[in-house]
């Protein structure tokens, strides 16, 4: 969704599960952006170097330069006044202060888009994505595809060991899952047992 903009600032929210295009989405916004010579900022969490130190990197090897930092506060040391539009990828890293920084920026006239997973490895809301649904003037749910059915996915099914809220992983370590299809935690089974064929033998 685009704004009219004077000194008016905003945030659009991008949302939804691993592997369901929420970075794509994010760096098709920031491209259109500097298409239209708005002059525009890219940050991303220091910790996610699982593609690039210096880029956002999607799943589908799309990318664009960003600087990493290790704390959202960051943000604003590093940002340079005549900067117009604020692009952060990966909220769910940075946790609840990403709030209270989204809407500085967004009152000094920035347009900020944020993207990030909406709920966590147990299916819980994931902070700081739910309250900033509740700031943003534009919100996209953006969704995968199963990888056990193919239906549309909304969860981030976790499939290595560990109790810890963050484990930084891509392919091998998370997939998509949809409502029915997702275990939360860990799943106990490799593969779900759906109901097959009776098979037909000779004595039958």
């Amino acid at each position: 969704m685009d704004f009219v903009s004077g000194n008016l600032g905003w945030i659009e929210a991008i949302c939804g599960p691993m592997f369901s295009g929420k970075s794509e989405e994010l760096m098709r916004r920031l491209r259109r952006a500097i298409i239209a010579r708005k002059r525009v900022q890219v940050f991303k969490p220091i910790i996610d170097n699982r593609y690039s130190d210096d880029e956002i990197v999607s799943h589908t090897d799309m990318r664009m330069k960003s600087e990493a930092i290790t704390r959202v506060s960051e943000v604003m040391s590093r940002l340079d006044w005549r900067t117009q539009v604020v692009g952060i990828d990966e909220a769910n890293f940075f946790g609840q202060e990403l709030v209270e920084i989204a809407n500085q920026l967004a009152d000094s006239g920035k347009q900020v888009i944020v993207a990030g997973l909406d709920t966590d490895y147990m299916g819980r809301p994931f902070p700081p994505m739910p309250d900033l649904l509740t700031l943003a003037e534009s919100i996209t749910k953006t969704l995968a595809i199963c990888v056990r059915c193919g239906n549309p996915a909304k969860h981030t099914q976790r499939l290595v060991e560990s109790s810890e809220l963050i484990v930084v992983g891509a392919a091998g370590s998370y997939e998509a899952r949809c409502r029915r299809c997702f275990e939360p935690g860990v799943p106990k089974q490799e593969y779900l047992d759906f109901a097959r064929p009776k098979q037909v033998t000779a004595e039958s």
